[in-house]
């Protein structure tokens, strides 16, 4: 079973539009020994910004991971820790008197990881929130002066020795942001094993395709695909759904260096 992390340079880089390409595309892989389609688990430890429902609060995101995974997951299973206001989780979280913990988070994560394995889960994906660095707070009762006790979305990653896919948001700055996060990532000791370019703005950045090129000489790992900009309504006037996007990009992502 192969645990990935996706991760972004910042928020509102494509994170759910691309795990959702990603669990659709191996979905459809046939696992080499048992013969069957692959089977793919999400997960998304913490969000913000969710719709109270039947007393139960749902993220949008989380509710479309639910339904491109497909190993029978509720969406709590999925999205155990969520905050109705759209803000950064850990100021949700104070909000609420709570505290976010990464010891919270993996014991979350076990309960996933050990239902994935009773059904024979080939690959589990989990969506980071915001950019790699994601604040979670301090895990004490400590002075805000003591970093020492701060924690990160990211050191849940390094916790479980993910391996991550790192989502560019294509837009001015991304060449630097998309080094430091790379950079970052390495120097936590995980392994990147891919890069999305995320071109999903309706109007494209300036010099799309040098940039592209750019990052493609400096990150030293492949990129594993390139989404562009899907309208709603086709040159027919025809409405394209979210799955029939997935389906349209899925089919684009070079899966050799998730599955190899």
């Amino acid at each position: 079973m192969k645990e990935l992390f996706i991760t972004a340079t910042d928020t509102d880089a494509g994170k759910t539009f691309v795990s959702c390409a990603l669990i659709y595309a191996l979905s459809q892989q046939v696992n080499s020994l048992t013969k069957r389609q692959c089977k793919v688990a999400a997960f998304k430890p913490v969000s913000a910004g969710c719709e109270l429902v039947k007393e139960q609060l749902i993220n949008e995101d989380a509710k479309l991971l639910s339904e491109f995974a497909n190993c029978g997951q509720s969406i709590q299973n999925i999205n155990p820790i969520a905050f109705e206001e759209a803000i950064a989780p850990h100021i949700a979280a104070k909000k609420h008197n709570k505290k976010i913990t990464i010891t919270e988070i993996s014991k979350y994560y076990q309960s996933v990881k050990a239902a994935a394995k009773s059904v024979d889960v080939d690959y589990i994906l989990t969506e980071g929130a915001g950019g790699w660095r994601l604040p979670l707070g301090s895990s004490s009762q400590e002075s805000k002066s003591d970093s020492s006790n701060y924690q990160f979305l990211s050191d849940f990653a390094i916790a479980e020795q993910h391996q991550v896919i790192l989502i560019v948001n294509m837009k001015l700055g991304c060449l630097n942001h998309a080094l430091l996060t790379f950079e970052t990532i390495k120097a936590d000791g995980l392994t990147c094993i891919g890069w999305v370019a995320n071109c999903a703005s309706e109007i494209s950045m300036s010099n799309l395709n040098e940039n592209i090129d750019e990052l493609e000489q400096l990150l030293p790992i492949p990129k594993i695909a390139q989404f562009n900009f899907i309208a709603d309504v086709d040159e027919q006037g025809n409405k394209i759904s979210f799955i029939d996007k997935i389906k349209q990009v899925a089919s684009k992502i070079n899966l050799a260096p998730i599955v190899s």
